[in-house]
């Protein structure tokens, strides 16, 4: 497959030179631009200083977004915007110089969703790029490049993407986005924790002769203002801008969208009370409203209220079907590790997966996940067992559930993708850990943190731990980076890119480990 084209983000003013920082009523504009739209007069800093970025593929389109703020971090959270509705015009077109242009568009920015737009485009080719930019009045945005996906009864050679997660802002450099934006992909999975919900600004960009330039980012996010400052921090970071604008996103959320280890409509703070339920459904709105706001995601996952629907189904032709799910906002609470009424996806969530092994007819079939759904037992003490009790190890029952029906169903190529552990795993997929003759029936690929837990290192005590007293873990690693996955007809293969250090700035990128999993055959082997 040949390279994809590079996108050359235009240098925008520096991070100082900043004064302070739903869908809106989508039009897919497909036909001439709106020339009676009133001009949106000045603004008092580039209107597109959080960047461009498309998501969500399909072969016939995809959606776009950007969103208009001259004051990214204006204390108000409106990002230096009027109170009033702006027009925003569209292009797309299959070149990058857009003499070729095959839509053209207007969508409307409104102050009740930060002045974001999220046009979804139709009608284009499969299995093709494009090029992508906004204008307002006179301004234009950076151009960005996507790409669709092929027809749904195509066999397409090759697919290849990364999964990305857990990117703290202040645990150090976004190396990892810039080597990133650099592969050869045509999409990019991500996996949660886009932002965090705490600042602490030790990075030195954020300070003056030793003290804070922004106090007011100093505190925890508990509404709208606050949400939409957060995402303003980190998408102003060139490098997060630029692997957006190079490859089209898939997104899910984990925790920290909202608050560390919350789950269903229960706040779960580890050093005070939990949250009034009432204030915490308030929150999940306004944290909810402020990601679909700052993410390119399709008025189907526009929430309502403190609920969204975030669990879908994407296609890559019949090569591939990736099915991302939502292991947060239906759990329920557990009396125990083996609780058979406990659940992390909720009815009709785990019905809607069960049943997708049956009903798909993708080669490889990719599961988005959260948390890591392999058993992990940290404590080497044949006597004792220590799990994490925030992910599937809590739920014993409903993961072993899932995984015989998996098994039961013969859904072959099965391969879990996961974040949020901060480390590097790869591991077989058994219907009963507590039963070594078990079987296996799939493969999860747990990635690394971006940045979140600051450097990391190649192996740590507790890994050796990890692969004594776990024989289904065939790797473990816990330095900083992302997965770059290659999927063929006859074999995926999962690259653990990794660096040294994040702590200072343009470390280079490597291979760590690579691992293969044949077509039709369970488990992964070391290349």
């Amino acid at each position: 497959m040949s390279s994809r084209p590079r996108v050359h983000l235009p240098s925008r003013r520096g991070f100082l030179g900043y004064t302070g920082a739903g869908a809106a009523a989508i039009l897919l504009g497909t036909g001439a631009w709106d020339t009676a739209a009133a001009a949106p007069g000045r603004f008092s800093g580039y209107p597109f200083s959080l960047g461009v970025a498309s998501g969500d593929p399909q072969p016939d389109g995809m959606v776009l977004w950007t969103r208009l703020a001259p004051e990214p971090l204006a204390p108000d959270g409106r990002g230096g915007m009027p109170e009033r509705v702006v027009p925003v015009r569209y292009e797309v077109a299959t070149d990058e110089r857009f003499r070729r242009v095959v839509r053209r568009g207007v969508a409307h920015a409104t102050p009740r969703l930060g002045h974001s737009v999220h046009p979804e485009i139709s009608g284009l080719e499969p299995g093709r790029d494009y090029w992508y930019r906004f204008f307002v009045g006179r301004e234009v945005s950076p151009v960005g490049h996507t790409r669709t996906t092929p027809s749904p009864h195509e066999s397409p050679e090759a697919l290849k993407f990364a999964v990305a997660s857990c990117q703290s802002y202040e645990a150090g450099y976004y190396t990892a986005l810039k080597h990133l934006a650099n592969e050869d992909l045509d999409m990019v999975v991500h996996l949660g924790d886009y932002i965090y919900e705490e600042s602490y600004i030790e990075n030195p960009v954020f300070h003056h002769n030793g003290e804070p330039l922004y106090d007011y980012l100093l505190t925890e996010c508990f509404d709208l203002p606050r949400y939409r400052l957060q995402y303003s921090l980190y998408k102003m970071d060139e490098h997060l801008q630029a692997a957006h604008a190079q490859f089209p996103w898939v997104h899910t959320f984990d925790d920290h969208e909202i608050e560390n280890n919350w789950w269903a409509g229960n706040s779960e703070p580890d050093d005070e009370p939990d949250q009034d339920p009432e204030v915490f459904r308030q929150r999940k709105a306004d944290a909810f409203q402020a990601m679909y706001e700052n993410l390119p995601l399709r008025q189907a996952q526009m929430p309502n209220g403190a609920e969204i629907r975030i669990h879908r189904k994407l296609q890559y032709g019949t090569l591939a079907e990736f099915t991302m799910l939502d292991t947060r906002q239906y759990r329920t609470s557990r009396s125990s590790r083996t609780d058979p009424d406990a659940t992390m996806l909720g009815g009709r969530q785990r019905d809607w997966l069960v049943d997708g092994f049956s009903a798909s007819d993708a080669r490889w079939k990719l599961i988005g996940n959260q948390v890591p759904m392999v058993q992990v037992d940290r404590d080497p003490d044949e006597e004792v067992e220590k799990f994490f009790m925030d992910g599937w190890d809590a739920y014993v029952a409903e993961r072993d559930n899932v995984l015989t029906e998996a098994y039961d169903r013969e859904a072959e190529n099965l391969v879990v993708l996961t974040g949020d552990r901060h480390s590097n795993y790869i591991s077989d997929l058994k219907t009963n850990y507590d039963d070594p003759d078990s079987p296996s029936v799939g493969t999860e690929i747990v990635g690394t943190s971006l940045s979140s837990n600051k450097d990391g290192a190649d192996m740590l005590p507790v890994g050796e731990d990890y692969l004594k007293t776990n024989p289904h873990l065939k790797f473990v690693n816990f330095q900083r980076g992302y997965c770059r996955i290659t999927v063929t007809k006859d074999q995926l293969q999962n690259d653990f890119r990794v660096m040294e250090k994040i702590s200072e700035p343009d470390f280079p990128i490597y291979t760590r480990a690579t691992f293969a999993i044949e077509d039709g055959v369970v488990g992964a082997h070391r290349v």
